[in-house]
């Protein structure tokens, strides 16, 4: 009895990747404590734990006696393709991130390794997310993530804005995970399991259960928080506009890639049987998300905030992928959520460098006259944000056009419709920033600028090649998306 409850060795290889990075967490919080000086040696060893992780990641590499079973830890852990996927993204997300505050985090003058210790924290409560195959697992996964996002909106303690930022995070993203909370109380209490397979046994059995139904609605509130979802969407742009540069940029990707693979899941399995009575809500959700993102970025100033709105806009798009329930649109929101990481992460990343010391020049004004001063990395930014838009060529056109074309599969023309009249509204307040970048004379924030940092160069130049790359030769990660999509069951 005994025996049967202690891990074997086959389950611990199944979260190598996330023992991997807690080690590395650690280790660099306890270097932290005893460096002096500058601490960017310490950002190397973040980076060279998340790439350890990705190695042990990489499907099928523990093979012989050792290889490890589809499920771990009594059916609460499972690697499938899908889990092997996001993985992948959010610590693609945790990689670029560090690298791009390496020099950002010492022109601050801030403590660099507690940075990185909560950008790897995080990313193993992403990881337990995506692989978890049980409710309690994922509340688990959503706290170690969002504990560690929530101090890393905050990270600068001596800037009020960053102040604010976590404090609302904090209060508003506790809230939402109670009413997670609670529906998986409920859940459990019908159910007598909170097993995603068990569960969906159940739902099939009894597909009239109105209490069912007040529970998936509950767990839907504390997810759609953390995806901001209309209309738990009030907290993005707040919390992006005070946080650090790339602290905003890794919350609005690796955290965001993280919860909608929680959502597919539940969704798309356990919660299926019951789909007639949660497709209503899917389909006005996407549309309120894209309306409510598109339009309150029409009026911004500040290119942070405008940003904040834009994910939200975004998270409307992925949203209706799950609103056509179905394994294309599962795919097409996994190629989105990739396509969407390398584009926003690399604008921030430019933002956080043209806002010079402090973030003093974050207003789209502030970025007239960049394409003369620093020609390169405007070229970088302009091609993040064509594919924001979703020009041809770039991974935002792919992205999109594969959610539209699962949309239209499930004959949901209208919201296919008023998607793409969403992508008309925003190309108008993108291309203010381009506007700013090349057609208006340089100020005292252009010319102040100094020369980027290889680091940044190499962050910046990755994400774009990213972006070029799934929007010219997108079938290769499609396949992969495609094959993970359909382990998913």
């Amino acid at each position: 009895m005994l025996g049967d409850l202690i891990p074997s060795l086959p389950d611990y290889l199944r979260i190598l990747p996330e023992i991997i990075l807690t080690i590395f967490g650690i280790a660099v919080m306890m270097l932290e404590a005893v460096s002096k000086g500058k601490r960017t040696y310490l950002g190397i060893i973040s980076l060279v734990g998340i790439a350890a992780a990705l190695v042990a990641n990489i499907p099928g590499l523990l093979t012989g006696p050792l290889a490890p079973p589809d499920t771990a830890f009594h059916q609460m852990i499972i690697v499938d393709g899908y889990a092997v996927f996001f993985r992948a993204v959010v610590m693609g997300v945790g990689f670029l991130s560090i690298l791009a505050s390496l020099s950002y985090l010492d022109r601050e003058e801030s403590r660099n390794g507690e940075f990185y210790s909560l950008i790897l924290f995080s990313l193993v409560g992403q990881c337990i997310m995506v692989t978890a195959e049980d409710l309690i697992m994922v509340f688990i996964g959503l706290e170690i993530s969002s504990i560690a996002t929530y101090i890393l909106a905050g990270f600068l303690r001596d800037d009020r804005r960053n102040n604010e930022s976590a404090l609302k995070y904090f209060l508003l993203g506790s809230f939402a995970t109670a009413f997670l909370l609670y529906g998986t109380a409920w859940i459990f209490g019908l159910v007598g399991s909170t097993n995603l397979d068990v569960i969906h046994k159940w739902g099939a059995e009894n597909q009239s259960s109105v209490i069912m139904s007040v529970a998936v609605a509950l767990v839907f509130v504390g997810l759609a928080f953390k995806v901001s979802v209309a209309p738990f969407q009030m907290w993005a742009p707040d919390v992006y506009q005070g946080a650090s540069a790339p602290a905003s940029g890794f919350m609005s990707a690796g955290p965001k890639a993280a919860a909608f693979a929680v959502f597919f899941r539940l969704f798309m399995t356990s919660f299926m049987p019951i789909h007639d009575r949660w497709a209503w809500l899917m389909w006005g959700c996407a549309l309120g998300t894209m309306f409510i993102g598109n339009l309150g970025a029409l009026l911004q100033t500040n290119v942070k905030r405008l940003l904040g709105y834009s994910s939200i806009a975004h998270a409307g798009y992925v949203m209706v992928a799950l609103a056509s329930a179905s394994t294309i649109g599962v795919s097409a929101a996994m190629f989105y959520l990739t396509s969407y990481a390398f584009m926003n992460v690399g604008a921030f990343a430019v933002i956080g460098y043209a806002a010079s010391r402090n973030e003093r020049f974050v207003k789209i004004e502030d970025l007239a006259g960049l394409g003369r001063r620093q020609p390169a990395i405007a070229a970088l930014l302009s091609i993040f944000v064509f594919s924001l838009i979703g020009v041809p060529l770039t991974g935002g056109f792919a992205a999109k056009f594969l959610i539209f074309r699962a949309a239209l599969d499930s004959h949901l023309v209208w919201l296919t419709i008023l998607g793409l009249a969403n992508s008309a509204i925003a190309a108008y307040y993108y291309l203010k920033i381009i506007v700013a970048i090349y057609m208006r004379d340089p100020d005292v924030a252009a010319t102040q600028l100094e020369a980027p940092p290889i680091s940044l160069k190499l962050a910046l130049w990755v994400s774009a090649f990213g972006v070029l790359l799934l929007g010219i030769f997108p079938s290769a990660l499609l396949q992969f998306a495609n094959s993970s999509a359909a382990s998913l069951k």
